[in-house]
């Protein structure tokens, strides 16, 4: 059995994660899914000074702390950043990475400087006027083509996030390389999907996979999703 870290998005908490969680460890697997410093359930510790280095050590120290190996390690979106990050720091610690429509970001890139420019005004207007120009309120699950069923609890259960974890440039040493098992899970069935990040991807050789749903595969097709991350953990790619 594998044991499995999903690492939620921004303006979500591990709690986006509860119904691949359940499928998963029905299967038998261990499954980690924590909530990023300042969001969720931890959203009494939003600061200013919540950054994605943070939230970085966030992941890196629960499985220092709980001891863990051979991990395949999923993040969603932003948290393509947050995985690259960990990866980097501790690629012996790690069996596979999952980026579900995640950002793939290079050294010296950030979130923001990854995000679509179509996206650019929905979050910085916001951020700059609502949220004192330190902190970005969620964006409206429609915008991301969450099923009907789950739009308005999906926009009840985000929270804001600190614009320090878009602006701030991830530093990557040669950890990262030495990991190679990789999978990109593409989501196609909404208005921003990452074609871009899924190109990065290919070009880098990476098992590629696109799923026909919006970009909350773990809400809208958890039972395909399950399967994927199952199989992204059985492989050893060299």
């Amino acid at each position: 059995m594998s044991t499995f870290m999903l690492v939620h998005g921004s303006w979500h908490g591990g709690w986006c994660w509860k119904r691949v969680r359940h499928r998963l460890r029905e299967l038998g697997h261990h499954v980690y899914t924590p909530t990023l410093t300042g969001l969720a359930d931890r959203s009494h510790l939003l600061t200013r000074s919540v950054n994605l280095s943070t939230h970085i050590d966030d992941v890196a120290n629960l499985i220092r702390w709980e001891e863990l190996s051979d991990v395949v390690l999923c993040g969603h979106s932003y948290s393509g950043m947050v995985i690259t990050g960990v990866a980097d720091r501790m690629p012996d610690r790690i069996r596979a990475l999952v980026y579900l429509d995640a950002a793939v970001p290079e050294n010296g890139e950030s979130a923001l400087d990854l995000l679509p420019e179509a996206l650019h005004p929905s979050m910085i207007e916001p951020t700059m006027g609502l949220g004192e120009g330190w902190k970005t309120p969620p964006m409206a699950a429609a915008v991301f083509r969450v099923n009907a069923k789950d739009e308005d609890w999906v926009d009840r259960q985000c929270t804001w996030q600190p614009f320090a974890c878009f602006k701030e440039r991830l530093q990557l040493s040669e950890g990262i390389r030495s990991v190679t098992n990789v999978t990109f899970i593409l989501c196609a069935g909404w208005d921003g999907a990452l074609h871009w990040a899924h190109e990065r991807a290919r070009a880098k050789g990476w098992r590629t996979i696109t799923l026909s749903c919006g970009h909350e595969a773990m809400l809208d097709c958890p039972e395909d999703l399950t399967r994927e991350l199952v199989v992204a953990g059985a492989a050893r790619f060299t």
